[in-house]
């Protein structure tokens, strides 16, 4: 499966859906990070919630990745979410104007909550993704049996 540009990365092998959803779960801990570490007012809302909505779109496209599904070439996290058959909260889908008006606009574009109401939204789609990661893990039989 390849995640490139809209996806994310570019591989000449096939990787199993476990692996491309490891992949991107990677990338979006490093939005993680960066948004935990960029809680103070002084740092942009605009630059907070592009890496936010950014986030959130990779744990998506880690959950439909997952379901051995190849994600779309979109940043519409209502779409996404469809596809990943879950279902965000309001906030979150409401970061959506980050993917790319807010970055291009010269006005102000608030959040739809606070950065630590929004980290913590993330942070709970996130184990989402790594508590379905882990459970086909569990039943399945030890290595060289």
């Amino acid at each position: 499966m390849c995640i490139a540009k809209g996806c994310i990365l570019m591989s000449l092998e096939a990787m199993p859906p476990e692996e491309d959803a490891r992949a991107i779960l990677r990338l979006a801990l490093r939005h993680e990070h960066s948004l935990a570490a960029s809680l103070d007012p002084a740092f942009a809302q605009e630059n907070w919630g592009f890496l936010a909505q950014q986030c959130v779109e990779n744990l998506l496209k880690g959950l439909i990745v997952l379901a051995d599904e190849q994600p779309p070439l979109t940043h519409d996290l209502g779409r996404l979410q469809l596809l990943a058959q879950t279902q965000l909260p309001e906030e979150l889908l409401e970061l959506q104007d980050f993917a790319v008006k807010a970055r291009y606009s010269p006005e102000d574009t608030p959040l739809p909550a606070s950065r630590e109401q929004l980290l913590a939204r993330i942070r709970q789609l996130r184990l989402e993704l790594e508590r379905l990661l882990v459970e086909p893990q569990q039943g399945s039989p030890p290595a060289g049996a």
